[in-house]
């Protein structure tokens, strides 16, 4: 399942986002931050215990389903006393879920995480980033896999002189991804599109901040 990969801030740093803040209540997610080990209740716990003993009075906890929905209101509202008498809260999820929680409440949100990339788990403990969202997809022409995330130098046609036995030259433990594309492009019978020159990626097609109206056909009763 693809998920927002984040990690924790330091100690040091979240104390000072919360500077002048005595009353803190302390919000997790049941999703992303849960599965990375982040924001879950195990980490909510953990968090509580280090900010009693920096001097923080915690109003309150709770580990919300979904952090970046915005029905997480109702589960808010459950909270509503401990968070009035809050001077921040703290959120333990992804900068989707600050966002979506900052909207709703009308104390300072602090976030606790670092987002670092949408990814995927291939193992305990160990995830991998499957797309930067660059607005600019070439995976119809590379077999479905992505050579911006895949490969360390983020090589539009490739592979490097460095590969060496199908593995990286940056890290060596890793398989080379254009070794990956050609295997797969081999297999459905499509190397010609190795020899396709992708010119060099429009990192503006998705302008910042993001956003996109999908026109809606209307449809006849």
């Amino acid at each position: 399942m693809i998920r927002s990969i984040t990690k924790q801030k330091s100690l040091e740093e979240i104390l000072s986002l919360l500077e002048g803040m005595e009353r803190v209540f302390i919000l997790g997610c049941g999703t992303c931050v849960t599965l990375c080990r982040t924001g879950g209740a195990p980490e909510v716990e953990d968090m509580t215990k280090k900010l009693r003993e920096n001097g923080r009075i915690i109003m309150g906890s709770m580990v919300i389903p979904v952090a970046c929905d915005e029905i997480s209101h109702e589960a808010l509202e459950q909270m509503r006393d401990p968070l009035s008498q809050s001077q921040g809260i703290l959120i333990m999820t992804c900068a989707f879920g600050v966002q979506t929680i900052g909207r709703q409440v009308q104390i300072p949100a602090i976030p606790a995480l670092d987002t670092l990339f949408i990814g995927k788990e291939r193992g305990i403990g160990q995830f991998e980033e499957v797309c930067t969202q660059c607005g600019d997809c070439i995976l119809g022409e590379t077999g479905g896999i992505c050579p911006v995330t895949s490969c360390h130098k983020g090589l539009l046609n490739g592979p490097c002189g460095g590969t060496k036995d199908g593995k990286c030259e940056i890290d060596a433990q890793k398989d080379c991804a254009w070794t990956l594309i050609y295997e797969r492009l081999k297999a459905q019978g499509r190397l010609d599109r190795m020899r396709r020159l992708q010119p060099a990626k429009n990192y503006q097609v998705s302008p910042k901040p993001g956003r996109i109206l999908i026109p809606v056909e209307e449809r006849g009763e």
